[in-house]
């Protein structure tokens, strides 16, 4: 029997006995590559989510779709676009919109990861893009977000650049599926961006990720190749070498004559 890809129910009945891995993903080959390489989790762009081909490429992983439409929209646009994700085969949403609309998504039955720490589009409210939870002030409120969540509804949340004996303690006492993001091994799975772990930009790399690649040195290498090979082109078309007589078709002598005679007399 083929392995079937995991229900809720399956994640949550994991906590606290094996941690699960998740990438964020942005295109098929990434998708794919998660999938044979035994990743349980995904993070993807709506729009990689309504691709047909998404789920040829990950059959089995649970894929958790997010956006600009989980974050400062109404609340109906955010139901709209979750029941669009669940349609495309979505196992659950990421939503970092109000308790509200989270009630609103579990009462509709799709499952709700919420965000807790620090929340890239609300950083202003914990001082930009630091650490969360530093002092025993900041810490019980990321522990009042979460428990403000589960009485929400959510199943999971994403717990990101909170130290990780507080995510650990939080972890232990939320009936939540916990996502650790730069939030240390004491939660119930470890996520980072595909895009770091394959090193596949000269940016910034946030403290927690790891580097398992060198893609921007391959990036940089294929553009060389790139140019030469466009340069090699022009050269050819400036000597008359291409096209060559392997590049053209040819017409049968008689024909052509024949077209050239009509060609005259026009």
């Amino acid at each position: 029997m083929s392995p079937k890809r995991p229900t809720v129910a399956d994640i949550l009945a994991l906590k606290g006995k094996k941690q699960l891995t998740m990438l964020r993903v942005t295109m098929l080959e990434e998708a794919e590559a998660a999938q044979k390489a035994g990743v349980e989790m995904l993070s993807v762009p709506p729009e990689l989510m309504t691709d047909p081909q998404f789920r040829e490429a990950a059959p089995t992983c649970f894929a958790v779709p997010g956006g600009e439409k989980s974050v400062y929209v109404t609340k109906d646009e955010c139901l709209s676009e979750a029941f669009r994700m669940i349609r495309a085969g979505a196992d659950a949403v990421y939503c970092a919109a109000g308790l509200d609309t989270i009630r609103a998504l579990r009462a509709e039955g799709v499952p709700v990861c919420g965000h807790v720490g620090l929340i890239p589009s609300k950083a202003t409210w914990t001082g930009g893009f630091k650490a969360v939870g530093k002092t025993a002030e900041s810490a019980f409120r990321v522990w009042k977000q979460v428990r403000a969540l589960e009485e929400a509804g959510a199943f999971a949340a994403e717990i990101e650049v909170v130290p990780s004996e507080v995510a650990t303690a939080i972890s232990a006492r939320t009936s939540l599926f916990m996502i650790s993001m730069g939030a240390g091994a004491g939660c119930d799975a470890q996520y980072l961006f595909a895009e770091d772990v394959l090193g596949a930009h000269r940016g910034h790399y946030p403290r927690h990720a790891k580097v398992y690649r060198n893609f921007a040195a391959e990036y940089d290498r294929l553009q060389r190749e790139r140019v030469a090979a466009f340069a090699e082109f022009v050269a050819d078309v400036e000597k008359g070498v291409y096209p060559g007589p392997g590049h053209v078709v040819r017409i049968p002598r008689d024909e052509l004559d024949r077209f050239l005679n009509d060609l005259a007399g026009a």
